[in-house]
């Protein structure tokens, strides 16, 4: 599990040629430092010279690293997805009946596989929103995590939608098609306009 693994053993993974991790499981590290830089922020935001905004820091503490811990799940599921992508693709088709049940366990793969990513975009836009929010009150001494927040959220979102895509193309049941067409389609672009939108006021803090 990426959860328990050490940032070595994983970038070693990472670049070996095996099928998992991939470019999901990167994806869903974006979401998972993104959320991590907000709470961050969040936690430098305390004490007597921000005691009136609290109670907003608190909640998006709490809510960051919530979104930290659903990022890793994801990052799993991802691998665990894709990998049982691979496994239906190599089960038996030696007479009709296999060939139909392999086709079936395929399409349910492929399924499942592009739902990992469109819960990452929902996650990344999560993390936009929480540093959004907590740009009008965080501490400036560290302001510009707050713009590498929703860096990182915004390639979590683009790379999701790209799986989402690769998937989507080789599934045949219109239905399910249509389903993800209706979760997904547009929230990444929602999600990189509110990320440009966050850094451009960044810079502009930081340079008055």
């Amino acid at each position: 599990m990426i959860n328990s693994e050490t940032i070595s053993d994983y970038l070693a993974r990472l670049a070996s040629r095996e099928p998992t991790p991939g470019g999901g499981a990167a994806a869903a590290l974006h979401a998972a430092q993104g959320a991590a830089l907000v709470a961050m922020v969040a936690r430098y935001t305390t004490g007597t010279k921000y005691e009136q905004h609290a109670e907003l820091v608190a909640r998006i503490i709490s809510s960051a690293d919530g979104l930290v811990a659903q990022a890793l799940r994801l990052a799993d599921a991802d691998q665990h997805a894709f990998q049982g992508v691979i496994d239906a693709y190599k089960l038996p088709a030696g007479t009709d009946d296999l060939k139909a049940e392999r086709t079936a366990s395929i399409q349910d793969a492929l399924v499942q596989a592009a739902n990992t990513p469109a819960q990452l975009i929902l996650l990344a836009g999560a993390v936009v929103d929480l540093a959004t929010e907590l740009f009008e009150v965080a501490n400036a001494n560290v302001i510009s995590d707050v713009a590498a927040a929703v860096d990182a959220a915004r390639a979590a979102a683009t790379t999701a939608r790209v799986n989402i895509d690769i998937n989507v193309v080789a599934i045949k049941d219109t239905e399910a098609r249509s389903r993800l067409a209706e979760q997904t389609d547009g929230l990444e672009e929602k999600v990189v306009l509110a990320a440009d939108s966050l850094v451009k006021r960044v810079r502009e803090r930081i340079l008055g």
